[in-house]
């Protein structure tokens, strides 16, 4: 029997496959934590990694922005060597990680090493990732069809080990993706088609228009063609005040969501640390958030 993810070890995860993992998300009911990072920014500690930062105070997954899977660089780590990065930030945190890829299209000046490609996808796997986010960052016009295109092509080639989450928590910079055109229905079902196994969604009062009925709706497709869902806070309100974060948290658990994604930029490279606690809390309470922020990496 596939434990709960509220309730794994450090040795539960490494001995994961793709399935068990994503059985272990949906069996914990909508009560994970995914806190994005940044890694080539300066840590807020210092010498203490934004990674070791999030999974203290209660992520449960961590999801690495800006990485360049070719050159990679993440402070506050002790690398021996740049291809060992993930595996520290495993080692360290005891967490599964993922890393996000952005499907910019082919006049884009964004490094190779970013682009949700095979390639990239490939080597963020042979790192030790276990799920790529094919999504865009602010200003990257990644298209809903350049999304599609996407998923498709790593599908093919590393469908059967590697988690694909893809979807939008922005605009990123399409004008006429705005709003709740960021993701229609229509999009979700063509993500679904080709071949996502979690849908990202902007979570609700984090864009103008996307209301909790609107991704309510989504998350009934999503669960109806065996999908997993993630709402997610992509516009900096992961630095607003905790009373907001609770709101936000508590309006995503209504939508059904299996993930809760939590994102980079409160402070530069991490959300404030106290409102992924809050968040976590608001969620699935003290209990569930204590255990998670106390559990050795040694279990």
């Amino acid at each position: 029997m596939i434990k709960r993810f509220l309730d794994c070890n450090s040795t539960d995860f490494r001995a994961m496959t793709k399935k068990e993992i994503l059985t272990s998300i949906k069996a914990s009911e909508g009560r994970v934590i995914v806190s994005e990072i940044i890694g080539p920014v300066q840590p807020l500690l210092y010498d203490i990694s934004n990674a070791e930062l999030a999974a203290a105070f209660g992520a449960d997954i961590l999801l690495l922005n800006m990485f360049d899977v070719n050159n990679p660089v993440f402070h506050g780590l002790r690398i021996s060597t740049p291809d060992n990065v993930i595996e520290e930030i495993q080692e360290l945190t005891g967490r599964i990680v993922g890393v996000n890829l952005e499907a910019v299209d082919d006049a884009s000046d964004l490094i190779p090493g970013r682009r949700a490609s095979v390639a990239a996808a490939k080597k963020a796997r042979e790192m030790g990732a276990a799920f790529v986010m094919i999504t865009g960052n602010p200003g990257t016009l990644v298209s809903n069809a350049n999304i599609v295109t996407a998923i498709d092509s790593i599908k093919n080639e590393l469908g059967e080990e590697l988690i694909i989450a893809a979807g939008k928590m922005h605009a990123a910079g399409v004008l006429d993706e705005g709003g709740e055109q960021i993701i229609t229905e229509k999009d979700a079902l063509e993500f679904i088609e080709a071949g996502c196994d979690v849908l990202l969604l902007p979570a609700p009062g984090t864009v103008p228009g996307i209301t909790m009925e609107h991704i309510r709706g989504l998350v009934k497709v999503a669960h109806s063609k065996g999908v997993l869902t993630m709402t997610s806070i992509g516009t900096s309100q992961e630095g607003a005040d905790e009373q907001t974060i609770r709101n936000i948290a508590l309006m995503c658990k209504m939508t059904g969501t299996d993930l809760h994604h939590i994102g980079d930029a409160g402070y530069p490279g991490i959300a404030i640390p106290e409102n992924i606690m809050s968040y976590s809390i608001a969620i699935r309470g003290k209990r569930h958030t204590y255990s998670r922020m106390a559990r050795s990496v040694n279990r």
